[in-house]
């Protein structure tokens, strides 16, 4: 199995792969050499300089990689080329399977506009707009006329926030379309963009989708993804605070419906806008495995990948849609190498200090280590942090000491961010929607204290890591917890 990607990504797959008895192959740039996923494979291969258009995004030399090392099979993880049509029909021209949907259902669906209209050949409901691209901004303007602002402008050949443009008057469209058609170009290869109307305050929920080769799919419950900046997600629930057993069947079955017309196999999410009296409306579908792909594993029990590689091996699903139960609540934080004090500018450099945290219901998917150098020419998550509880209340708790226990010194991260959106009785209160973070940036920037001891904490220890000091140093800088301090405020010696 040859992992094209890297990161947490990269060593996720590889250890299942591992755990199948399956041998793995990584590939890496220049500047990913010394990372972790790297040294985890059986064979790890060179691709290229560190552009991701030089290395991770060129399929001929992965291919060729696959040829030399013998792989049977290539996972393209998420992002660079997993939902590349073109890349999964090479793969099957040179006889290594894709581990994915094939190339016909990824050009339904993966296609923003051409999954519209596959919506709307499968009678689901979805946001008003055009079922194409669009040639100029002049048909832009004809289109928003016709549905009326504000309207939203879209890639059509990829997400992650892209090629997006809000636009609340006929005046800000056409500067708004070349902006947005030209990010699109950068992005994606394809300039191409569509138009729909802006639901205003939805929720953004996905279902996820199983599907193998023999006619069966299965919906794995949904995700509440609704936190977001900048139409990127930042945190991810399961299940969604506001979906009964109802909704989630409607949606769920609707999902399913799609994938099937379509001839879809593997594993896939289809999205939603939701509004206030539940109606919801389909956004798109993301033909791959998803970065939020861990809060599903952990209220179902289910190990997606190990799902993936089954079903790319020719095997019908082993569940049936009654035997999937949804149990607890998992909520998930992109752990990101980037400043929300300087406008999320991100923040590569060197990881000095890293304590990394665990306990009970504690999952970490990471592939960062100290001493390791975080680029500046990829995405820079660095980790997705995840915690699991039998509630929503206890699994926010879990996940606030789970971010006092973070520590990375050396750069910033958004771990200070997180803390105060958890502390949020919005948040708390499940009263969120796409426009929910925003609006609490929008309110100031101030991070709770002990973001702020953060650096005094990282100095402190890279300090002792170059001297002879005992680690007693390191405690005594330490911040002092909540239980000692409560302690003292009742007159007590902890």
């Amino acid at each position: 199995m040859l992992i094209a990607n890297r990161g947490e990504i990269a060593l996720r797959v590889i250890r299942a792969c591992r755990e199948m008895g399956l041998a793995t192959v990584a590939v890496y740039s220049d500047a990913d050499r010394g990372a972790l996923h790297v040294p985890h494979a059986d064979e790890a291969y060179r691709l290229g300089p560190a552009p991701a258009a030089e290395s991770y995004l060129r399929g001929d030399l992965i291919l060729e990689i696959a040829r030399r090392s013998g792989t049977d099979a290539i996972h393209p993880g998420y992002g660079f080329l997993s939902e590349n049509a073109d890349f999964a029909e090479a793969c099957a021209v040179a006889g290594v399977t894709f581990i994915g949907p094939p190339a016909s259902a990824m050009r339904v669906l993966g296609s923003k506009t051409k999954a519209r209209q596959a919506a709307d050949a499968a009678g689901m409901p979805r946001v008003p707009g055009s079922v194409t691209g669009l040639a100029d901004a002049e048909e832009a303007v004809r289109v928003a006329a016709g549905i009326g602002y504000p309207v939203m402008l879209k890639a059509a050949a990829g997400g992650g926030g892209k090629g997006m443009r809000a636009v609340f008057g006929a005046a800000e469209l056409p500067a708004a379309f070349a902006a947005a058609s030209s990010e699109a170009e950068r992005s994606f290869g394809s300039g191409e963009v569509y138009l729909e109307k802006l639901i205003e305050r939805p929720r953004h929920i996905e279902i996820q989708l199983m599907a193998d080769e023999h006619g069966g799919c299965v919906y794995l419950g949904e995700r509440e993804c609704s936190v977001q900046r900048r139409h990127q997600k930042v945190i991810e629930e399961a299940p969604s605070a506001v979906v009964g057993e109802e909704l989630r069947r409607r949606m769920g079955a609707a999902a399913a419906r799609l994938a099937l017309s379509a001839g879809y196999v593997n594993a896939g999410t289809v999205e939603f806008l939701v509004d206030a009296a539940e109606n919801f409306y389909f956004l798109e579908m993301n033909t791959r495995l998803q970065v939020e792909h861990p809060v599903t594993e952990l209220v179902t029990g289910l190990d997606l990948v190990h799902m993936q590689l089954r079903v790319a091996m020719g095997e019908p699903l082993a569940i049936a849609q009654e035997d999937i139960v949804l149990r607890g609540h998992a909520i998930e934080c992109r752990i990101y190498a980037e400043d929300p004090e300087n406008n999320f500018f991100p923040s590569p450099g060197l990881i000095t200090r890293l304590v990394q945290p665990g306990g009970p219901g504690i999952r970490e998917d990471c592939a960062v280590y100290e001493g390791w150098r975080v680029p500046l020419d990829y995405d820079p998550m660095l980790s997705k942090l995840v915690a699991f509880a039998p509630t929503r209340e206890m699994a926010i708790d879990r996940m606030l000491r789970a971010l006092d226990e973070y520590v990375i010194g050396g750069i910033k991260t958004n771990i200070g961010l997180f803390r105060r959106i958890l502390m949020d009785e919005d948040f708390r209160s499940a009263r969120i929607d796409t426009g929910y973070l925003e609006r609490l940036l929008a309110e100031g920037t101030a991070l709770p204290q002990k973001a702020v001891l953060e650096d005094v904490v990282a100095l402190a220890a890279a300090l002792f890591s170059a001297s002879t000091k005992s680690e007693a140093v390191v405690a005594e800088v330490a911040v002092e917890s909540r239980w000692a301090v409560a302690g003292r405020r009742e007159g007590l010696r902890l």
